[in-house]
Parts: structure tokens; sequence; C-alpha cells
């Protein structure tokens, strides 16, 4: 069944109050008490649209995969040599997870304990999209004879394995770093991957 645009909207309003409160409290302290209060609607509002406070986590973590995944996607189609746009998207598949969590970096480690078990059955179906939309530009890099990549579905899966230890997943928050820095290590995973793959 469709969602109604009201319906959409207190939707986006809760998940954009849980980002906000992630900062403000963490996972553990958050209630859906205050989430109905930071979003301005009753607490039984908050469970027309979502089941649990996990459920409200995961679909958080799910909208950053999905605004993500539409930046890629339209990287991937824009126009340009697709070396260069494989270097783009490398960086934004790590900046932008950086960006959507280094306000509750703090935080971060509590929420990913609390919902992991769920979390870890959608990484991989996260992984899989992503990995799709690389693919695209991997194998039209390939016709282009840019790179040189037996096989275009086999080399996405390593670039997603090759950036995945610089996601926030995988750091604390001390290891997450500050901005600038876990842009030099992105910039030298990208180029360590595009050296390796491009057409001597």
């Amino acid at each position: 069944m469709k969602q109604s645009a009201k319906q959409k909207t207190t939707r986006d309003a809760i998940l954009d109050a849980t980002d906000r409160l992630l900062a403000k409290h963490g996972y553990k302290k958050m209630t859906i008490d205050d989430l109905a209060i930071e979003v301005g609607i009753g607490k039984g509002s908050v469970y027309l649209h979502f089941d649990s406070k996990s459920d409200i986590a995961l679909s958080h973590v799910d909208r950053i995969v999905e605004r993500l995944k539409a930046n890629l996607e339209e990287m991937a189609e824009a126009k340009g040599a697709p070396d260069l746009k494989l270097r783009k998207m490398i960086m934004e598949r790590v900046m932008y997870r950086f960006d959507s969590v280094q306000h509750y970096s703090q935080s971060l480690n509590e929420l990913l304990a609390s919902v992991r078990p769920q979390l870890l059955k959608r990484r991989r179906r996260y992984f899989d999209e992503e990995a799709e939309i690389f693919l695209r530009v991997l194998a039209e890099g390939k016709k282009a004879g840019i790179f040189a990549v037996k096989d275009a579905k086999a080399s996405a899966g390593a670039v997603l394995d090759a950036t995945n230890a610089l996601l926030p997943y995988s750091l604390s928050a001390y290891e997450l770093g500050d901005r600038v820095e876990l842009e030099k290590k992105a910039s030298n995973v990208a180029d360590l991957i595009l050296n390796g793959i491009r057409k001597r």
C-alpha cells in the first residue's frame, strides 16, 4: 500500500528527529516519548509508522544508504570518463556515510551494538545494491578500454571490500578520526584501486 504524502512527511520527520536525538542523547537514552515530543506528535503516531525503537534506528540507517545510493546513481549516470566517475563514487561511498553520522559518532557504537543482528542482514543487501551501481561504471570503463578488469562484477565487490574498512560501522569513534584524515585515507584507497585496474 502506498503511503500518503502526509504519512511520508511524518515518517521523515520522525527519522529527522532520530538523527537529532542520537546526537543529543545517544541510542540507549533516546525514547519513543522523546521522538514524539521532538516531532510534535503523539506517541501512538510514532507507532503508526514504526514497530519499535530498533525499527526506527534501522530505518534511519536505511535512509542514509538510500540517499547514498541515489548520489552514486547520479554519479554513475553522469557524463565523463569512467575512471574519474569511479574515483568520485569511491570517495562518496566513504565520505557520505561519515558525514551522515559524524555528529553522533560517540554514540554510534552503542547504536550499532543494539541493532547489530538486524543490521548485518541488511548490510548484505546494501552492499549488493551498491555493487550493482559500481559494476555499471566498471563495465563502462572496460568497454571503453580504460579498465583492465576480467570480471567487472568481482571487481565491483573488491571496490566495496577495499572501502568497507573505512566505513563508520567498521571503526570506533576514535578510529573514525576527523574528516580531513578520513578523506586522505579514502583518497589513497581510491588511487590504489584505480592504479590497479587502469589499462597500462
